[in-house]
């Protein structure tokens, strides 16, 4: 008997929120290192099911035999995965169990979002090929972002300790604040060249991706702001040296923008309006 794709779903979510729960354990305890070796082997071997997991039941429900499935619960469900991915790639998951905490913990929710918001738009495979490259250039920017975010946020939390003057092993083991800045930095510039790319694929490649000539909307103009709000931030970093919180300020207004761009835009049309 086929296991229904939704039950995958929330197998996947619970697993997440397991996930979480326990990498926020780790927090909670003074002495305990933050390094991998010191984190249990089966959270990691866990973590790795689930992403195999959540990678089977996005592949069902997108690559769908009427086209491609890029509703809003999918495409929310499809950003989460690749934050997790790109978190535990890039080692951050490893270093900073906060960070790793709320990756998880967001994972959690937007895993649901299939099974919770339903909805039709469907891309034919033969007539939108542009369309599914633009897609995917599109999410892989937003996770990368939120990734981006969501880093910044647990920088901003370990920069108000250290101002404090709270100390303990796990802060003396994580990895120093510059170098997880120049590592979010290089983050948000590969993040910047594919929101570049979305950009121009949707400007000059809209009819033959939604058949229509271009024209400014909400979604776009957003978009493009937060473009603009990023593309200063990469110039006053390499111009003016900007660093710590009003960097990272930056980088959470843009990726507010963005989140109003993409999500909140297919929210209002596919839910509210019912379009």
């Amino acid at each position: 008997m086929m296991i229904p794709i939704s039950l995958i779903h929330t197998a996947v979510a619970m697993l997440y929120a397991v996930g979480a729960w326990m990498r926020w354990q780790t927090t909670r305890q003074p002495r305990q290192s933050i390094s991998n070796a010191n984190v249990p082997v089966y959270v990691w071997v866990m973590v790795l099911i689930t992403l195999g997991l959540h990678a089977f039941a996005l592949t069902h429900a997108i690559a769908t035999p009427k086209g491609i499935d890029i509703s809003i619960g999918n495409a929310m469900s499809l950003v989460a995965f690749l934050c997790v991915l790109v978190a535990w790639i890039s080692g951050l998951m490893r270093a900073l169990p906060i960070f790793s905490s709320i990756v998880l913990g967001c994972a959690a929710v937007a895993a649901l979002t299939p099974v919770i918001f339903h909805s039709d738009y469907l891309y034919a495979y033969t007539t939108h090929s542009w369309a599914a490259f633009h897609i995917a250039i599109a999410i892989s920017a937003y996770a990368l972002f939120f990734v981006a975010a969501m880093q910044a946020l647990a920088m901003l939390g370990l920069e108000k300790r250290l101002h404090h003057g709270v100390t303990s092993d796990r802060l003396q083991k994580t990895p120093p604040l510059l170098t997880l800045e120049r590592y979010l930095f290089r983050l948000i510039a590969l993040a910047f060249i594919l929101l570049t790319l979305t950009l121009i694929t949707g400007v000059f490649f809209t009819e033959e991706i939604f058949g229509k000539p271009f024209e400014i909307t909400h979604k776009t103009l957003l978009s493009i702001i937060a473009w603009l709000i990023f593309g200063t931030l990469l110039i006053g970093r390499w111009r003016f040296g900007w660093r710590g919180r009003q960097a990272l300020y930056w980088i959470l207004s843009g990726t507010a923008v963005l989140l109003l761009a993409y999500l909140g835009y297919k929210f209002i049309v596919e839910i509210i309006l019912r379009q």
